[in-house]
C-alpha cells in the first residue's frame, strides 16, 4: 500500500488497479469500473465511485483531459482512504461529452488524501499523455507489465 509522500506514478498504478480491453455501455460504466478497482484494493470507500460520477454530472466532462484520456476524481473527503490511481483501457472508445477530446479510450481514476501527495504522479502522467507514442502505446496496452515499462521509462 502506498505510503510515502509524494508518490510516483508507479507507486499509484498497481497490478490490482489496472484492467484492459473492458467493454462498457456508457461513460458512467467506465468510471464505475475504474473506481471499483480502487474499491477492491481497499483504497477508497464505495461512495467515492458515485462522487466521481456526480462530479461529472455537475461540472461536465472536464475530466477528459487529453484526446482519448479521462481522469475521473472527486474530493478527498468523498471517501479516499489512501492516495491511489487506476488505469482502465476500453475495448471501444466512447464519448464522455467533451467535444475536443472525445472519444475516450483510457480512464485513469484517482484519489488523493491531500493537495500534494499525488502531484509527482500527475506530472509523470502528464508527460506520458503528452508524448503521442507513449499515449498510443497505453491505448493499446494489454498487460500491467507493458504499462509499467512505460511508467518507468523503460519502453519507447
Amino acid at each position: 500500500m502506498p505510503l510515502k509522500n509524494p508518490l510516483s506514478l508507479s507507486e499509484m498504478i498497481l497490478p490490482e488497479t489496472t484492467a484492459f480491453d473492458i467493454e462498457v455501455d456508457s461513460w458512467e460504466d467506465a468510471v464505475e469500473i475504474s473506481g471499483e478497482l480502487l474499491l477492491s484494493a481497499g483504497f477508497v470507500e464505495y461512495r467515492y465511485i458515485q462522487a466521481m460520477i456526480d462530479s461529472v454530472k455537475a461540472f461536465g466532462a472536464y475530466i477528459v483531459i487529453a484526446p482519448g484520456v479521462a481522469l475521473p476524481h472527486a474530493r478527498p473527503e468523498d471517501g479516499v482512504l489512501v492516495p491511489c490511481m487506476s488505469l482502465v483501457t476500453l475495448k471501444e472508445p466512447l464519448n464522455f461529452g467533451n467535444i475536443a477530446n472525445d472519444p475516450v479510450k483510457i480512464v485513469f481514476s484517482f484519489g488523493t488524501t491531500d493537495n500534494k501527495t499525488h502531484i509527482e504522479a500527475l506530472k509523470s502522467l502528464a508527460r506520458i499523455i503528452g508524448d503521442p507514442k507513449k499515449l498510443n502505446f497505453l491505448k493499446h496496452a494489454i498487460s500491467y507489465d507493458s504499462v509499467k515499462k512505460i511508467i518507468d521509462g523503460k519502453l519507447i
